[in-house]
Order: C-alpha cells, then structure tokens, then sequence
C-alpha cells in the first residue's frame, strides 16, 4: 500500500467519505471472491473454501489444516491478486486453501 493510499484511507475515515480511491475495484473483487465457496475435481470429491489471502496468515491457516485434515485432503490455489490493492502493489501471493469434504 502505497502512502498517498494509506493517506486516503485515513482522509475517508475522518471525513466520513464511505469510498476510497481504488477501493472499489478492492470491494468488487471481495464480493466475488465470497461467492467461491466450494467446487468438484475431476473425481467427484467436493472441496470447501476455508481460506483466502496470504501472507503469514496463510501459513498458519495452512499448518492448521494440513494437521487437522492430513496432506491427501488439503489443497492449495494460487490466487490471481489483480484487484486487490495492496498485495497487487506488494506482489505479495494470494491463496485459497481447500479441504476435501
């Protein structure tokens, strides 16, 4: 995120303003990425959505499941970061992680 964003931010925040510059390509892209919830492979198994996003967080949500669920039923897509701001701006990875039903 860069300082003139973090600026707006903070300026919207104080202002009352309910949009920030970009912002909206950020909410869009949110809203679509909620409706991705779960999805079938090739071999009829149907996996659920139980994270998105990245970073450190990521790594913890990935450690959880890959403990709870075990290797065979846990699956990791990268994520095109188009649209959202700050990892696009970082060129830090997005993730979904999956887990077999």
């Amino acid at each position: 995120m860069t300082l003139e964003s973090l600026d707006a931010i903070i300026l919207a925040e104080v202002s009352g303003v309910k949009e920030v510059p970009g912002q909206e390509v950020d909410q869009k892209r949110l809203a679509e990425e909620e409706e991705v919830r779960e999805r079938i492979d090739d071999q009829g198994n149907t996996w659920e959505k139980v994270y998105f996003g990245g970073g450190s967080h990521f790594r913890s949500w990935l450690d959880q499941c890959l403990e709870l669920s075990g290797t065979d039923n846990v699956e990791v897509e990268e994520v095109d970061s188009s649209g959202f701001q700050c990892f696009r701006e970082s060129g830090e990875k997005m993730y979904r992680i999956w887990v077999k039903r």
